[in-house]
């Protein structure tokens, strides 16, 4: 062989190496192209959803105990956080002329009992809260003794957000959990009729539906069960993706074998793994991407990971 067709042997082996070299780099980059993914259904069962409250113990009458008469305290019977019931004798009272002319009157005729204390008492049963006087203190008609939280009174005051309202009714029960972790049951009593302008919530009052001891203002936390009672579509956490914002919601579904797009969606009730797809209406058919979905464009060529 002359070295002219060596030469050109040689070149003809370099540029069909070549050749085939490029060949395979742009079939691997075709195949690189391919987003590896997983697939999910969809779920049709009821989402169970739940949300925690701050709600406040509190006391919703508080009876006031006024002095019925001008004069002196002869006694007083009670002191701040004492339980009292209906009936009992909180103050007694003298008037000025009785403290000054008892005595002498009854001398004369002690069948007059001129001078005798005017008693004061509870109208209900219930914790004492302030006392705002001592024995020994003048004071006038309708001079403010004393305060009871009325017992039968004692509720939970829960701010509602007005697009929860939905999900309570009076008459419906609901968890309410202690700071210490202690659970108890209440009951919704009432809808308070106003709606605070700034944070659009409503007050509604629960009942513990046994006694208990709770002391006042203290916080609580109200469970509010937001569970469908119908069947929804839903879908896992990871095969919904969002905007920077989260306020544009969107999913990546399987047109066929190798292709997905991007489905804006409209998100519903979203619980610690699932999310409501509220529209469009998706199918048990549909197959949506589970992984692989992140950062992609509006259609991808993908490969299914099995």
């Amino acid at each position: 062989m002359s070295k002219h067709k060596i030469i050109f042997t040689l070149l003809l082996n370099i540029i069909l190496f070549f050749t085939i070299s490029c060949k395979n780099k742009i079939e691997e980059k075709v195949i690189d192209t391919t987003v590896p993914v997983t697939l999910t259904s969809i779920d049709t069962t009821a989402i169970e959803s739940f949300q925690d409250l701050n709600a406040t113990a509190t006391y919703l009458v508080k009876n006031n105990i006024k002095a019925n008469t001008t004069g002196y305290l002869n006694s007083v019977n009670v002191k701040s956080n004492d339980y009292v019931s209906r009936g009992k004798i909180l103050f007694s009272l003298k008037t000025r002329e009785s403290k000054v002319l008892g005595n002498t009157v009854n001398k004369i005729d002690p069948s007059l009992n001129f001078g005798n204390a005017i008693t004061i008492k509870a109208e209900t049963n219930g914790f004492i809260s302030a006392v705002n006087v001592q024995e020994g203190d003048y004071v006038q008609d309708g001079d403010l003794l004393a305060i009871i939280n009325d017992s039968n009174s004692f509720g939970i005051v829960l701010s509602l957000p007005y697009n929860l309202k939905k999900n309570v009714a009076v008459g419906n029960k609901f968890s309410v959990f202690l700071p210490d972790g202690k659970e108890i049951k209440a009951t919704v009593q009432k809808f308070l009729p106003t709606v605070d302008m700034e944070s659009q919530t409503q007050s509604i009052v629960l009942k513990c539906d046994s006694k208990q001891d709770i002391p006042e203002n203290l916080i609580v936390k109200v469970r509010i069960n937001k569970t469908s009672n119908k069947h929804t579509i839903s879908l896992p956490k990871s095969a919904v993706l969002s905007d920077e914002t989260e306020t544009n919601f969107w999913i990546m579904k399987l047109i066929n074998s190798t292709t997905a797009v991007k489905i804006p969606i409209e998100k519903g009730i979203t619980t610690a793994d699932k999310i409501e797809i509220k529209a469009p209406i998706l199918t048990k058919k549909d197959k949506i991407l589970l992984t692989g979905n992140y950062g992609v464009a509006d259609t991808i060529k993908i490969r299914i990971v099995k």
